[in-house]
């Protein structure tokens, strides 16, 4: 029992270091910004090469797992983590912080892409899922509870000592890995390739429609969320008057519903197919969007029509995300790094490439992020249909 506590305390907090990395600076913009002196949207310059790290450090470590075992290309990236973060704090120059938040997104992509392949070599199926939806409360608290701690951390530090908190949490974890996770990949199932293997297996994954359709599900859902975190601001403060406080309780809100439809998820899924579950979680994230477009199209309704299609949109996350995750990995537990990569690189590639659709109307109109997300969730239901169509295809080769 208390192994797996140990165990999943370590990959709860490996899958928050994203979440992390991401947010726990991000109060501390207007003030880097000055220090350094450049404009605003230079300084967002050092969000965007954390992403990009993160993105492609997946397709580094992950594959790397899956040929070296979990424990060593991890231990290395939580220890380059945790020195990139250290450097962070003591950058000169804003396109030298830009540099080594590229290499602190590079790090930090081991703990992410190696948890989940963690995840799918102790567990399968149903199983997963429910590992999976218990990461939904890191998923959804994280983003919620790192500003807000970076805030109160300004209170005592400048934006240089958030850098040395998050080195501190990185050395943190390097040392709990080190000492209390085992190796979850035997070497009789560790794939010996080269660099060109690793290309074939990806293209592999990507040809295989039941594993690109469950990818793309997921992807697509993690569009929806971008584009919610990217365009609600503007549209909830600016457009329709929402106060910063309240906005800030209609995010803590709909995170909360992230968190609970996760929890449900976790508790049907014994007895509820995993399938079944995305299925639902996919249906009502597209009549949730439908919904949302039809109510900012129409007009007259306002924040009373707006705000509850919103909730059931993130909410709907809880079921899709989890039970997607879970499926495309069944398949492929020889390569789960290399599957859990592209995972992860689909999910930042199509959120990164949708945020901004969300907002380019500004402030003026809802229209565009009504239009991202709706059209992201009724493409999740093409993507769906993908897998099925494909599992169909596949079932009579196992009969044979």
């Amino acid at each position: 029992m208390i192994r797996r506590v140990r165990l999943g305390l370590i990959i709860g907090s490996l899958t928050a270091l994203a979440p992390l990395s991401i947010d726990l600076y991000l109060p501390a913009l207007p003030e880097l910004t000055h220090d350094f002196g450049v404009s605003a949207s230079e300084g967002q310059i050092t969000l965007t090469a954390c992403l990009a790290g993160l993105a492609l450090g997946q397709m580094v470590f992950g594959p790397l797992s899956d040929r070296l075992g979990r424990r060593p290309p991890l231990l290395v990236g939580l220890a380059a983590y945790a020195a990139a973060s250290f450097a962070c704090a003591f950058a000169q120059s804003l396109w030298l912080l830009v540099a080594l938040r590229l290499v602190q997104g590079l790090a930090g992509a081991a703990g992410i892409v190696i948890a989940r392949a963690i995840v799918r070599d102790l567990r399968s199926g149903a199983a997963a899922a429910r590992v999976f939806s218990y990461l939904m409360l890191v998923t959804g608290m994280a983003p919620i509870l790192a500003p807000i701690l970076g805030a109160q951390l300004l209170r005592v530090t400048t934006w240089n000592g958030l850098f040395v908190a998050l080195a501190i949490v990185g050395f943190a974890l390097l040392l709990a890995t080190a000492s209390g996770l085992d190796e979850t990949l035997p070497a009789s199932r560790r794939r010996r390739g080269s660099v060109h293997e690793t290309v074939h297996t990806s293209i592999s994954l990507l040809r295989d429609r039941v594993f690109l359709g469950y990818a793309l599900v997921l992807g697509l859902a993690f569009g929806e969320l971008f584009s919610y975190i990217a365009g609600s601001p503007f549209i909830l403060q600016d457009t329709y008057g929402v106060s910063p406080q309240l906005y800030g309780g209609v995010f803590a809100l709909n995170a909360l519903g992230l968190i609970v439809s996760g929890q449900i998820n976790a508790a049907l899924v014994g007895r509820i197919a995993p399938a079944h579950l995305l299925a639902f979680g996919v249906a009502l994230s597209a009549v949730a969007g439908l919904c949302l477009l039809a109510v900012v199209l129409v007009g007259g309704i306002g924040l009373a029509g707006i705000l509850p299609c919103l909730f059931a949109v993130v909410a709907s996350l809880g079921f899709v995300m989890p039970n997607a995750t879970a499926l495309a990995l069944t398949d492929y537990p020889h390569v789960a790094g290399s599957a859990s990569a592209l995972l992860g690189v689909l999910q930042f590639l199509i959120g990164a490439a949708v945020a901004p659709l969300a907002g380019v109307a500004g402030s003026e109109s809802a229209v565009p992020m009504a239009v991202t997300i709706a059209a992201l969730a009724v493409g999740g239901v093409g993507a769906l249909d993908l897998s099925r169509r494909a599992a169909l295809d596949r079932q009579p080769d196992r009969t044979r």
